[in-house]
């Protein structure tokens, strides 16, 4: 079965302080795209959304604009910008870096199913 969507319409919206997600669900893919404004940070903006003290959604995609900084509950850190392709595992914080936003397509299903759900604990 042949479907097509465009980003311009998005599925679903959810709103978090500093950021939004935007995603569109097809048979077979889930995808988010991800928009963090300067300052963001996951542990000040998500994790109260989560109740985790890390991020555990698995992280699969590309950056569109912008640069954010990644650390690993391990204390592995990573820095990734336009045109990078990434997989980031559960159990990590993130923020952006610099005075631009941060733009993300994540096509690892887990960001556009969890992140960022109140209700959701798996944020």
């Amino acid at each position: 079965m042949l479907e097509i969507k465009t980003l311009d319409k998005p599925d679903e919206r959810r709103d978090f302080p500093g950021g939004h997600l935007e995603t569109l669900h097809l048979t077979g893919l889930d995808f988010a795209v991800g928009t963090f404004e300067p300052g963001w940070r996951w542990r000040e903006s998500v994790r109260p959304l989560a109740g985790t003290q890390s991020c555990q959604v698995r992280h699969a995609g590309v950056v569109v604009q912008g640069r954010m900084r990644l650390r690993m509950d391990d204390g592995a850190e990573g820095e990734v910008g336009p045109g990078d392709v990434f997989v980031v595992p559960p159990g990590h914080d993130a923020w952006v870096v610099g005075d631009e936003p941060v733009v993300v397509y994540d096509t690892g299903g887990e960001m556009a199913e969890a992140y960022a759900r109140i209700e959701g604990s798996d944020t």
